[in-house]
């Protein structure tokens, strides 16, 4: 019945410790086998979905790689960009340059390579490099420094103090960017209409893959489009309220196996 399965990673196929547990891993190995198609759905920036990608064998079965919340998809196989979106360079400076009204606030923002900051001790700049394979570049302005096009302009600060900021950090710019909390930490800035339930529809689209073909495992209110998209949409244990609510299905949390205790039920593994 599914040909495709969409799979957040954080909180979703990765445990606490950002593992793939054995169990879990050996159920989309046998899914890919019958030939189904992995995709891995992340806010994350590009290079840090390889790891998890090598884990699961997505080069040997031609999986797709979604990072930046669907701001690029690439052929785990071919290495080819199928698709990719960006901020222009000006509204891009020009969002940095508006961030810089609140010290508080930590803009994370990456050109594939090297996470530019002005301080590599602000919050969450190291997680963010050593979590996605990013060096980081300490630069005098981050807006000064940022020559190209992001694809993804992260705003992070601890919980209690980005709350206070949401309206803040989107206003003046909900014209050009969508804006969406991945994390209780992060405030995801992208170009306006990205979303991973978007990036899904085009790639079926091109695949020859219906909406109903489609299985999709989240647990974040970034993910709750991409439950919603797919044929069957399964929230972890652990995902947050609003996704539960509307998924089609609970499963236990992502340190309970959650995905293979699904896809073992439904593929009869």
């Amino acid at each position: 019945m599914y040909k495709m399965i969409a799979l957040d990673l954080d909180g979703t196929l990765n445990n606490d410790q950002r593992e793939i547990t054995p169990r879990t891993r050996d159920a989309l190995l046998a899914v890919q086998e019958m030939g189904v198609t992995v995709v891995l759905a992340s806010g994350r920036q590009a290079p840090g979905l390889l790891p998890d990608s090598e884990a699961l064998q997505l080069e040997k079965h031609h999986g797709l790689l979604l990072s930046y919340g669907g701001g690029r998809i690439t052929d785990a196989t071919t290495g080819e960009v199928i698709f990719d979106s960006s901020i222009d360079n000006e509204t891009a400076v020009r969002f940095l340059r508006h961030l810089e009204a609140w010290p508080e606030l930590s803009p994370i923002v990456d050109d594939g390579h090297d996470i530019y900051t002005t301080d590599a001790s602000r919050h969450k700049v190291y997680d963010e490099s050593h979590n996605n394979q990013l060096g980081v570049k300490i630069v005098p302005n981050i807006a000064d420094a940022v020559t190209w096009r992001p694809c993804k302009i992260l705003t992070a600060a601890p919980n209690e103090i980005l709350m206070t900021h949401l309206d803040d950090i989107s206003r003046g710019f909900e014209d050009k960017m969508s804006f969406v909390q991945s994390a209780p930490w992060f405030y995801e800035g992208m170009p306006k209409g990205t979303s991973k339930e978007g990036s899904l529809a085009k790639v079926c689209e091109e695949l020859g893959i219906a909406q109903e073909e489609v299985m999709a495992f989240g647990d974040a209110q970034n993910d709750m489009g991409m439950v919603d998209f797919a044929g069957h949409g399964v929230a972890m244990g652990n995902a947050c309220p609003e996704l539960k609510a509307m998924a089609d299905e609970v499963t236990l949390t992502n340190n309970e196996d959650g995905i293979a205790h699904t896809l073992e039920r439904i593929f009869k593994l």
